[in-house]
């Protein structure tokens, strides 16, 4: 089992920066794709970010302003957000899952291991 726990969320201001933390524990994680989503009121969970041990993938509204790193020696993954808008606004949950889908990896119902999400809201 491997369980995740994310922080790093707040309340700031459209323009400004977050970095969201995702500690794993339980087995190391390496060899793991490890996900970001988020989800806002009302809507389905989407995909945000993802990153295996060789490459990164974002999803087209966050590209350019996100950024996804993991450190495998702490079993920790960050989502360093810039120039956030209000419609990032959402609660952000940590996910990972052993292996690689190059289908699967962008799939909320297909990650096996979440966290239990922190919040991040954007004023305007």
């Amino acid at each position: 089992q491997v369980q995740l726990v994310e922080s790093g969320g707040g309340l700031v201001q459209a323009g400004e920066s977050l970095r969201l933390s995702c500690a794993a524990s339980g087995r190391p994680v390496r060899g793991y794709t490890m996900g970001w989503f988020r989800q806002a009121p009302g809507k389905d969970r989407e995909f945000v970010s993802a990153i295996t041990w060789i490459a990164t993938y974002y999803a087209d509204s966050v590209k350019g302003r996100f950024t996804i790193s993991r450190d495998d020696a702490k079993n920790t993954v960050f989502l360093q957000m810039n120039s956030l808008k209000p419609e990032d606004t959402a609660v952000y949950y940590c996910a990972g899952t052993l292996g690689f889908n190059s289908t699967n990896y962008r799939i909320a119902t297909k990650q096996r291991y979440w966290g239990q999400g922190t919040q991040v809201t954007v004023s305007s």
